[in-house]
């Protein structure tokens, strides 16, 4: 999994759901509030420019009444062919009809005529400008649209932000739970995790998630199971050919069998233990040990040539059988896969091993140890793979956390080749305890084997 993420988290800016809910509400609200308000304000002006044409034209037909009667314009603001009347509502006139006009010129208040012939043929006209009340009413028009929309985007927003956070909310807990999972938690379901009372498409994504775990589950422990079976049913005819082996006349032939015969029956011990360790049911026996004493003992009693260097004694409660695999597997890597001098280094509770030769594979320290998978691409390699696999194994009963990393050296470069390899392992403050919960050191961990 933390191979995975490295491959796959690419450089960018990262945002979170509520806020990209929260631009897009503002955003739509701003769009249609601004379309909105052009609506509302381009209505109300013409609304009001035409009750201004009526009253205009209900003015001057008063007006027309007192001319005929009176035979003089004494209306207010009423004119007899004023030169200023716009040609185009004086050619209406002419025909005959009554007719009013709105003239804007773009800047300033427009301006309304109204014309009508009289009797004798005159053009009484009257010219106004739209009334400053007009202007005022919709200007605060103008005002409230304004206010109105910086609201909805406002209230836009914070709707956003909390429908986001919320949506945001139940992701990071699905996300949590799946990473639970990747980590080997069976018993942690998604769709628990985020719980709720509302349904919506994570609860989908939850249950698709948990499908997929369940069945990746079930295929892995019956992988499991079918690996232990055979290797179980192979560890009686492996032990009987191995007693032929030795009941055979000295000579090469038979030393040949006989060392055949003895990684036979290694390799079906190694997979029955990897095994036993994928089930998790294997529980650590405690004892309190002086580290550096014991590391020193058992490298010597492997390899006298190995140079062990204690920095710093410390007393450590841990299964010494189990530490002493993991040690042993080590060594052996290092012997198989590197090169001399192997330097074991015990300080307080972390123990470093590390060789000379070329380093562990990028791949495998990204994604870990892998069983029957050895650092040469065409299988061509010495081993299975799984020493590592059972030192990592191993390690997780212990509570401890084993790492893997090259030495290269400072400020080079990747493609510049290592200059060794480093295996630590990292023994807990606090012993594992009975109930199959190991604490786990803070920090992430690489490893991988060869």
């Amino acid at each position: 999994m933390r191979g995975f993420s490295s491959r796959y988290q690419g450089p960018g800016l990262r945002t979170g759901l509520r806020w990209k809910l929260s631009a897009a509400i503002a955003l739509v609200g701003a769009l249609v509030a601004i379309a909105l308000s052009l609506v509302v304000h381009n209505a109300a002006r013409v609304s009001m420019l035409d009750n201004a044409r009526d009253l205009a034209n209900e003015r001057l037909q008063i007006a027309q009444r007192n001319y005929e009667l009176y035979g003089r314009a004494n209306f207010p603001d009423v004119k007899v062919d004023d030169p200023r009347l716009p040609p185009a509502l004086r050619e209406r006139v002419d025909a005959g009809r009554r007719a009013t006009d709105v003239i804007d010129h773009g800047t300033g208040a427009p301006d309304i005529w109204a014309a009508v012939q009289a009797k004798d043929g005159r053009v009484l006209s009257l010219h106004s400008t739209f009334a400053n009340r007009s202007s005022d009413v919709l200007n605060d028009l103008d005002q409230a649209l304004v206010i109105g929309s910086i609201a909805v985007v406002l209230g836009g927003s914070a709707l956003g932000v909390l429908i986001g956070g919320q949506l945001s909310r139940r992701l990071r807990k699905a996300a949590a739970a799946a990473n639970q999972v990747a980590q080997g938690e069976p018993d942690v379901r998604v769709r628990e995790a985020i719980g709720g009372v509302v349904r919506d498409e994570t609860d989908d994504l939850a249950r698709a998630v948990d499908a997929m775990a369940d069945a990746l589950q079930q295929r892995l422990e019956a992988e499991r199971r079918v690996t232990a079976d055979i290797a179980h049913e192979l560890r009686t005819p492996v032990t009987g050919l191995l007693t032929a082996a030795e009941l055979l006349p000295p000579g090469r032939p038979t030393e040949l069998v006989l060392d055949r015969a003895k990684a036979m029956r290694t390799l079906v011990e190694d997979v029955l233990e990897v095994a036993r360790l994928d089930s998790a049911s294997e529980r650590a026996e405690l004892q309190d040990i002086m580290l550096g004493e014991f590391v020193t003992r058992r490298v010597a009693a492997k390899d006298p040539g190995i140079e062990v260097r204690v920095v710093h004694e410390s007393e450590v409660t841990t299964d010494p059988r189990r530490l002493e695999r993991v040690l042993i597997n080590l060594l052996a890597n290092a012997a198989r896969h590197g090169k001399p001098p192997v330097e074991v280094t015990v300080e307080g509770r972390v123990i470093r091993v590390r060789d000379h030769g070329p380093g562990f594979p990028e791949k495998l320290l990204a994604e870990g140890p892998s069983r029957f998978r050895t650092g040469s691409e065409d299988r061509a390699g010495q081993g299975h793979g799984l020493g590592l696999t059972i030192a990592a194994g191993q390690a997780r009963v212990l509570g401890a956390r084993l790492t893997f990393r090259n030495i290269r050296p400072a400020g080079s470069p990747e493609h510049i080749p290592a200059e060794g390899a480093v295996a630590v392992l990292w023994l807990p403050e606090h012993a594992p305890t009975a109930t199959g919960s190991y604490p786990m050191l803070p920090g992430p961990a690489q490893s991988g084997n060869r």
